[in-house]
C-alpha cells in the first residue's frame, strides 16, 4: 500500500542501444499505483520535459521538430492520465501553465523547472531548486499536496518492429519532497500513441486485475 504522509529537454538519438542506455541500469520495476490512497485529492500534473525517440521509427509523429516532439508526447501521457484514472482530481499540465502565468511571475513556469532530473532511480527525495519550484507551484493549486511527474519517456522499435515506450515516472509529496511512488510504465504497439497508451495502463490497471 501506498503510505500517504533544466529547462525543456528534448533528445533524439541515432541508436536504440542508446535510448536503452538512457533508460539506466537500476530503473525501477514497473508497478501500479494504488490509486485508492489519492482518490479525490487533487493531484498536480506536472508537463512531460524529456522525449528520446529513435528516428529511424517509421511512426511519422515522432518526425516531428524537437517543441512538436514534447508537445506530441505530453498530449499523450496527459491524455491517458485523465481517461484512467478519472477518480483522482487532475490538475493537468494546461491548468498548471494558466496558474503560473496569472501568478504574474511569482511561481514557476512548470516547462522549465527541470523535473526530467527526476528520471534517476536513485533520487528518493526532489532535490532543489526543483523541490523549492514545485511546491511553489503547488501552493497556487488549491488543495493540491501531491505531483505525478512523468520525467522522461523513451521511444524505441523492438527487434519485431513493434513501438516500445518506457515512462518513466513518479508521484512526489511537494511538501517533504519525497518520492512516495515510482515506476517505469512500459508498452508497446503498431504507433507511438498506441505504445503510450499501454504503457500508462500499467499504472492504473483494472480492478481485479
Amino acid at each position: 500500500m501506498l503510505r500517504l504522509p533544466t529547462f525543456l529537454a528534448v533528445a533524439v538519438w541515432v541508436t536504440t542501444g542508446c535510448a536503452a542506455k538512457a533508460a539506466g541500469q537500476r530503473e525501477p520495476v514497473t508497478q501500479p499505483l494504488v490509486t485508492a490512497s489519492i482518490a479525490g485529492q487533487s493531484v498536480a500534473l506536472l508537463p512531460l520535459t524529456m522525449v528520446v525517440a529513435d528516428p529511424e521509427l517509421g511512426d511519422s509523429a515522432l518526425a516531428l521538430d524537437r517543441v512538436a516532439l514534447i508537445k506530441y508526447g505530453d498530449s499523450l501521457v496527459t491524455e491517458a492520465m485523465l481517461a484512467r484514472a478519472p477518480e483522482i482530481d487532475w490538475i493537468p499540465p494546461a491548468e498548471l501553465r494558466r496558474m503560473a502565468r496569472r501568478s504574474g511571475g511569482l511561481v514557476p513556469d512548470p516547462d522549465r523547472m527541470g523535473q526530467s532530473v527526476m528520471r534517476s532511480p536513485s533520487l528518493k527525495t526532489v532535490p532543489d531548486p526543483l523541490r523549492s519550484n514545485l511546491r511553489k507551484l503547488i501552493s497556487i493549486a488549491g488543495n493540491a499536496r501531491y505531483a505525478l511527474i512523468p520525467a522522461a519517456l523513451y521511444v524505441r522499435a523492438d527487434s519485431t518492429g513493434q513501438i516500445e515506450s518506457d515512462l518513466n515516472v513518479l508521484l512526489a509529496d511537494s511538501r517533504t519532497g519525497r518520492v512516495v511512488w515510482r515506476s517505469v510504465a512500459k508498452g508497446s504497439g503498431s504507433t507511438a500513441a498506441a505504445a503510450v497508451i499501454r504503457a500508462v495502463e500499467t499504472i492504473f490497471p483494472p480492478e481485479g486485475s
